[in-house]
């Protein structure tokens, strides 16, 4: 037997992964083409790469989906993917935005400072 299933997440509205293993991989693996389309040096781009190569490695090199979720160490499998699928959505939105251009006007005075005035 490959393993004991589990009947439920105990999170209101968020059902078992059906395979989270190959969910994750292919939402890892999207999430990374996506991120390849920045430019190189974008701090969104290194800082979100870094921490998706790291867990899609946890994924590959392990079959136990509990061994995962305790590898990564960020909450069920299922609260990964869903993760997986906002970080995927906010890269796109990120594409769009094109946040590493500057600005087309200039801040107004005192913007950057914190705590404001």
């Amino acid at each position: 037997m490959a393993g004991v299933l589990k009947k439920t997440t105990n999170l209101t509205g968020l059902a078992v992964a059906a395979d989270a293993r190959k969910t994750l991989t292919v939402l890892y693996d999207k999430l990374l083409r996506t991120l390849k389309k920045m430019p190189d040096d974008a701090t969104y781009r290194t800082s979100t790469e870094e921490i998706v190569k790291e867990r899609l490695g946890v994924v590959n090199s392990n079959k136990n989906v509990s061994d995962i979720e305790k590898k990564i160490n960020c909450g069920q499998a299922e609260e990964l993917i869903l993760q997986a699928e906002r970080e995927l959505d906010l890269a796109r939105k990120f594409l769009e935005w094109r946040p590493w251009e500057p600005m087309k006007e200039k801040a107004p005075e005192g913007q950057w400072k914190w705590p404001h005035p």
